[in-house]
């Protein structure tokens, strides 16, 4: 055999690890087309809090429920999909709808309970692991905080709109929530990432609440 059919051979071989790459790529982003029309559904779904009416919390809860159910079977495709040790390789594909349904699960649990959903609830509503370990599909931790921060600019425009519809105890509940929140937030050395600048949007967030606030306060609403 000389050098130049080792060389071929080489190469060929070089062809068939992209070859594999690409049919993986495309098997994920198959996938995510699909987690993403369970991410539009879930907006639509929670997007009735925003109207000045009651909140049916429970009809939301029986939607999520049906949608989620479809959200972990999708996750379960990417398991299998994606190579078990190379999940930081093609997290990329999916970590945007990721940070986006962990906000819309939060959004519904502080409906719920007027509390923070945690990291082991959030993964275990989406059917992936909790754990950091890159031989397992999970939950990062930068996708369920940015996913919590996503909320609290929803919970923002919340507040504004549970105003319009005259239920004046929310914003409170609110307002208490997420400056606790931005509190946690404040403990962690956040480098100049993605995360760091939806941190500091979250200052903002925290502001237009307590203006909110600020209003009932005057207007004698605030319940005191």
């Amino acid at each position: 055999m000389n050098n130049y059919e080792t060389g071929s051979q080489l190469f060929a071989s070089f062809e068939n690890h992209f070859t594999k790459d690409r049919e993986v790529r495309q098997s994920i982003r198959d996938v995510v087309t699909e987690l993403d029309l369970c991410n539009r559904q879930l907006n639509c779904a929670i997007d009735v809090i925003h109207l000045p009416k009651a909140i049916d919390v429970s009809s939301l809860e029986r939607s999520f429920s049906d949608i989620m159910s479809r959200v972990r079977g999708h996750f379960a495709k990417l398991k299998e999909v994606v190579p078990g040790d190379q999940f930081y390789k093609y997290h990329d594909f999916w970590k945007s709808v990721s940070q986006s349904l962990v906000c819309k699960c939060s959004l519904l649990h502080f409906l719920s309970h007027y509390s923070m959903m945690d990291k082991d609830s959030a993964a275990n509503l989406l059917g992936v692991s909790a754990t950091e370990d890159p031989r397992e599909f999970h939950l990062t931790l930068e996708d369920y905080l940015i996913g919590l921060l996503f909320m609290c600019s929803d919970l923002a425009r919340f507040a504004v709109n549970r105003v319009t519809a005259k239920d004046y105890a929310t914003p409170l509940k609110i307002a208490a929530f997420v400056k606790e929140l931005e509190s946690g937030f404040r403990l962690l050395n956040l480098k100049n990432d993605f995360l760091r600048k939806r941190y500091d949007t979250l200052k903002y967030d925290v502001k237009k609440i307590e203006e909110v606030v600020y209003d009932l306060t005057l207007r004698g609403l605030n319940g005191s």
